[in-house]
């Protein structure tokens, strides 16, 4: 909400300018809520359409100018003198680029969308920052790589690199650079190109700072930092998978020591990312040689058994949970190279994460496009190319409904997953009674 004026506080009578910046802040929200139903109506009358053509095809196209018109306020509003406007217009893009495929639409606005997201990395408070940087990031992914979002790239990356090597910045903006950093090149930059080499240097220099010292201890972090290590290690690994075979076995000398030395910080996120990391390089270099092996494998598997099986007391339970998971993976990749492959279904297709380097890819778009990652595999074509899906399907509705098991098929299902859990709890009760 706006800040009020220096008066009363909760005055049943605010003033003219007050209400006014209120009705602003309430339009925004409705801006917001008015785009992501356009896009639920517009799908179902996809939906219907598949039925048959007729008066539905004139109200789709009505569905589409109408939310093309509140995009095009949104992005007018990034231009607005209040912070809380443009920050609101942000959020609205965001949540729309997520969730729809907007290539035609964002073809003629990328320009200013460009404009106006720099204008707000250069001189928004930290909040904008972070959303300015986010909204890039998404937009690089709508316009699919290529010379649109190279261009872009490369008009941003000093500024996003500005804000990222600020240290007095805003903790949470330089996150969102870093992450932008490493996306916005995966997606928009050759094997071998210039901006992959500066990005992957740049990154590495941030969080580089977490290495051991000469003495070999590892440095106490600052508030915040760990988060900050753990963006730019994911955005560095991201862009790992890019590198040719000289550059892969370079990176993978000078970092795969130090990265074990690092699986002792005090930070369990840091922790995780530098466990998956190792299994990254790893994976990337028995790519490379079938033969590859990391310098010491029976003190990194030490240390990995130890994180796998940690039961310290003064961690949160769920951090402990997510930590014996997580490196219990590492751990069978390293010694076997085991992989609990991963199904993700959307619509009536799938892919499958079946190693780190997938996995490292997918949690990257994942992480940006949240709940919209499986409409993007589903539509958009960079993702399909990247994870080599080939064109969009096109479904009639009887393949489409085909494809969807009934509800009482579904019922059935739960309740018979629901009594094998039953089962199997009810014995490891037993188990625990007789240990008693």
């Amino acid at each position: 909400m706006p800040r009020s004026k220096k008066g009363k506080r909760g005055s049943s009578k605010p003033g003219v300018k007050n209400g006014m910046k209120g009705e602003s802040a309430a339009s925004d929200d409705e801006l917001t809520s008015d785009i992501l139903s356009h896009y639920s109506s517009a799908s179902e009358t996809a939906s219907v359409l598949e039925e048959g053509p007729g008066s539905e095809q004139v109200d789709e196209q009505t569905a589409q100018e109408e939310t093309e018109d509140k995009l095009k306020q949104c992005i007018d509003n990034l231009m607005d003198k209040s912070a809380k406007t443009r920050l609101a217009a942000l959020e609205s893009l965001r949540q729309a680029f997520s969730s729809r495929v907007l290539y035609d639409f964002l073809t003629g606005q990328r320009l200013t969308v460009c404009d106006c997201v720099e204008r707000s990395l250069k001189k928004g408070g930290g909040e904008e920052q972070a959303a300015a940087a986010n909204v890039f990031t998404l937009l690089c992914i709508q316009l699919g790589g290529g010379d649109e979002a190279e261009e872009g790239f490369k008009s941003l990356r000093p500024v996003l690199t500005s804000i990222l090597n600020d240290g007095g910045a805003n903790m949470a903006a330089r996150q969102s650079c870093a992450r932008a950093l490493g996306l916005c090149c995966y997606v928009s930059t050759a094997e071998e190109g210039e901006d992959l080499v500066k990005s992957l240097a740049l990154l590495e220099s941030v969080f580089s700072s977490s290495y051991p010292n000469r003495e070999g201890t590892l440095p106490t972090p600052k508030p915040g930092l760990p988060g900050l290590h753990t963006a730019a290690l994911q955005a560095w690994s991201l862009l790992a998978t890019l590198c040719p075979t000289s550059k892969l076995t370079e990176l993978l000398e000078l970092h795969l020591p130090k990265l074990q030395a690092c699986l002792q910080s005090s930070d369990v996120n840091y922790r995780i990312a530098v466990g998956e990391t190792i299994a990254l390089l790893v994976e990337l270099g028995r790519n490379i040689d079938e033969e590859f092996e990391v310098e010491d494998t029976e003190s990194l598997c030490e240390c990995l058994k130890s994180l796998a099986t940690d039961g310290n007391k003064h961690r949160a339970k769920n951090d402990r949970r997510k930590q014996r998971s997580i490196f219990r993976e590492v751990l069978h990749y390293i010694e076997n190279e085991d992989f609990t492959e991963e199904k993700i279904r959307f619509g009536v297709e799938s892919v499958y994460i079946d190693g780190w380097m997938r996995k490292r890819i997918y949690d990257a778009f994942k992480e940006i496009l949240e709940s919209g990652v499986r409409h993007h595999l589903q539509y958009n074509q960079l993702l399909r190319d990247i994870f080599g899906l080939g064109p969009p399907l096109i479904l009639d509705a009887a393949t489409i409904k085909g494809s969807k098991i009934s509800r009482v098929e579904k019922h059935l299902f739960n309740s018979a997953a629901f009594k094998a859990r039953t089962k199997l709890r009810n014995k490891v009760r037993d188990k625990r009674a007789d240990v008693m």
